[in-house]
């Protein structure tokens, strides 16, 4: 029994490392870049580059979004980042939460 639940953790412990570098490469892309589109101060709102809207194109949100913390969120302001997604026609859904924001309707 004893051997069983180490065995238990063991994959648990692999399986929550396979997921934190899932979504590495899109990250660091998405910094490359989108970053400068997507920092503070929310103004002004810049149309980003094709290199940009060709990571977003590609980029795994759900895993970028369920790795944004309070921290990354003090970095990346939320409302660009929105921005850049309509622009490269890959917009959020209504109500679609990343990290702790939560994404209006489309206008």
């Amino acid at each position: 029994m004893a051997k069983l639940m180490c065995l238990c953790f063991i994959i648990l412990a692999i399986a929550v490392a396979v997921s934190a570098d899932e979504c590495k490469g899109d990250r660091q892309d998405m910094i490359k870049e989108c970053g400068q589109y997507t920092k503070w101060p929310a103004e002004p709102k810049l149309d980003p580059s094709k290199a940009c809207c060709a990571v977003w194109q590609k980029a795994n949100i759900p895993c970028l979004c369920a790795g944004l913390t309070k921290e990354k969120e003090k970095i990346w302001c939320m409302e660009k980042v929105g921005y850049v997604a309509n622009f490269c026609k890959k917009p959020f859904p209504h109500g679609y939460k990343c990290g702790s924001y939560t994404f209006p309707p489309l206008a």
